[in-house]
């Protein structure tokens, strides 16, 4: 393969592999710990059954609730709570990690694919067999 031919290859497999390198690093290296939900969209307690259930020394928090049984200590005195006054955080981390999962995959095959390309390219063995013949002393 002649040298002009084998750097065009050699660049293009190194920019194929850069495409899919980069995307993947940035995906790898994100932060874990942006995935609860935000404050400003606090679950409510009866809409997050769910996915999640809250108990307080053996009874559940929405049954304790509703007796009247839980109460803010204040300044001025106690407030007993009621279901409006609490809301949930959910960590959706699973749900993210599982919806990327496949395209990670993706990333990573290119990556090799490139990668074995790449090798192939530079240590000649995409010479045709007339080549070889034509090449050899």
């Amino acid at each position: 393969m002649p040298p002009r031919i084998r750097l065009l290859y050699s660049t293009l497999m190194v920019t194929l592999f850069l495409i899919a390198a980069v995307p993947l690093y940035t995906e790898l290296t994100r932060r874990s710990d942006i995935w609860w939900t935000p404050h400003a969209m606090l679950v409510p307690l009866a809409e997050s059954a769910d996915r999640v259930e809250i108990y307080a020394r053996g009874r559940p928090l929405a049954a304790l609730l509703e007796a009247g049984q839980l109460r803010v200590q204040q300044d001025a005195g106690s407030t007993a709570l009621s279901s409006g006054d609490i809301g949930l955080r959910f960590n959706n981390w699973d749900r993210v990690r599982a919806e990327r999962l496949p395209r990670l995959l993706i990333y990573a095959a290119g990556c090799g694919v490139t990668a074995l390309m790449f090798l192939l390219v530079v240590t000649g063995r995409l010479v045709y067999g007339a080549e070889k013949n034509r090449l050899s002393p």
